[in-house]
């Protein structure tokens, strides 16, 4: 049975928005190690109809790129979008409507690995609410921002147990959660 892992660059007041503005200066060797621990772990990827957009328009053009772009254009991807009705990206397709998270659990259990998320905090909420997320890994990164989309607004109660830390000597801590 596949698990849905949902990977963040996360602030310390919770904001996941826009970490190209405050992510960077915290990137060192062991927060490299620690992504691509969880790249090679990958079998599938995840995303919101956004960041499926965004990605989308650019990833399947980059040849200069020799480690994400062929990595992320050659996994298979799904895309949780009511609006969104057909993929052009390669490897790519679209669950939608009522039976979208039927259709995910039958993707994960016909994945052994991992099925991997970043990028939308409102497909962490959904695919909790609807019981679907096995882990959730935080890049906590030592900044307050003060503004921008946090991972959880307006979300109801969630326990969730840690399963592993790390702290980093940028003073990121890298959090494994599970739901309780």
């Amino acid at each position: 049975m596949g698990r849905i892992v949902a990977n963040f660059f996360i602030s310390l007041d919770g904001v996941v928005e826009r970490p190209d503005q405050w992510h960077f200066p915290y990137f060192d060797e062991e927060m490299g190690a620690a992504v691509g621990r969880g790249m090679q772990q990958s079998e599938a990827f995840l995303m919101g109809r956004r960041l499926y957009q965004e990605w989308a328009g650019y990833w399947p053009e980059q040849t200069e790129d020799q480690d994400f772009a062929p990595f992320i254009n050659a996994l298979p991807k799904y895309v949780l979008s009511h609006t969104l009705t057909e993929a052009t990206w390669q490897n790519t397709t679209v669950l939608g409507g009522d039976t979208a998270a039927e259709r995910l659990r039958e993707i994960k259990a016909g994945h052994e690995g991992e099925i991997a998320m970043s990028g939308s905090a409102t497909t962490v909420r959904w695919l909790l609410a609807n019981g679907l997320l096995d882990e959730l890994r935080l890049l906590v990164h030592p900044i307050v921002v003060g503004h921008g989309q946090r991972l959880f607004e307006d979300t109801p109660t969630h326990p969730l147990r840690l399963v592993a830390s790390e702290t980093f000597k940028s003073g990121v801590l890298n959090l494994t959660y599970a739901p309780a």
